[in-house]
C-alpha cells in the first residue's frame, strides 16, 4: 500500500508554527470583502435593468444622441460588471483558495492561468476599456460645447482633463505590462 507523498518543499499544514499558520490563514479575512464586490455586483444589475427600462419606455421619444449616450451607459455598466467578476474570481483564486473548477463547463477560459501579474494586466485593460467609454460619451456631450441655447455637462478643460487621464491608463497599463514581460524574462533566465 502506497502512501500519499508530500509535494517537494511543501510541509503539512499541521506542522506549521504558531505565526505562520496565523498569517496564512489571515487570508480568509478577505472574503468578506469579496462578498461585498457581490453586493456591489447586485447594485449594477439592478442599475443595469433601470436604464434598460429607461431606454425601452423612452425610445420613441430619444434622440438617436440619446439613445446612443444610454446604449454607452449600459455598455459601461456591463464592463465594470466584468472588471468585479475578474476581481472577485481572479482575486479569490490567487489569494484565498482555489475555487477547483476545473472540468467544469463555466470555468472562465482565463481563470486556468490567472495569477497576480496576469490579474492586474487584465484589470489595466478593462479600466481602459471603461475609460474608453466614459471617453466616447464625453466627446458625444462635448459636441454642445460653444453651441448657442444647448447646455454642455462638460467644459473644453473638462474633456481635455478627461483625455489626459485615459492617456495615463494606457500608459500605466503599457508600464504594467513591460515590467511583466521584464520580470519573466529574468525569472526564466535564471
Amino acid at each position: 500500500m502506497s502512501h500519499p507523498v508530500e509535494p517537494t518543499g511543501a510541509l503539512p499544514a499541521a506542522t506549521l508554527k504558531p505565526l505562520p499558520m496565523i498569517i496564512f490563514a489571515s487570508r480568509w479575512l478577505q472574503v468578506p470583502l469579496y462578498l461585498g464586490l457581490i453586493v456591489a455586483q447586485c447594485v449594477y444589475v439592478f442599475l443595469f435593468l433601470k436604464e434598460l427600462w429607461h431606454l425601452v419606455t423612452h425610445s420613441f421619444d430619444f434622440s438617436e444622441q440619446q439613445i446612443m449616450l444610454v446604449v454607452l451607459g449600459l455598455i459601461d455598466v456591463v464592463m465594470i460588471s466584468n472588471l468585479l467578476i475578474m476581481v472577485i474570481v481572479g482575486g479569490y483564486e490567487t489569494f484565498v483558495s482555489r475555487l477547483k473548477l476545473q472540468g467544469h463547463p463555466d470555468q472562465p477560459e482565463w481563470l486556468s492561468h490567472v495569477n497576480a501579474s496576469i490579474l492586474k494586466i487584465k484589470l489595466a485593460m478593462a479600466i481602459i476599456g471603461i475609460s474608453s467609454i466614459h471617453l466616447l460619451r464625453t466627446f458625444i456631450e462635448a459636441g454642445n460645447i460653444g453651441i448657442a441655447g444647448r447646455t454642455a455637462n462638460y467644459t473644453e478643460t473638462g474633456v481635455l482633463l478627461q483625455t489626459l487621464i485615459h492617456v495615463v491608463f494606457i500608459f500605466s497599463a503599457i508600464g504594467i505590462a513591460w515590467v511583466d514581460k521584464m520580470t519573466i524574462g529574468n525569472g526564466k533566465g535564471h
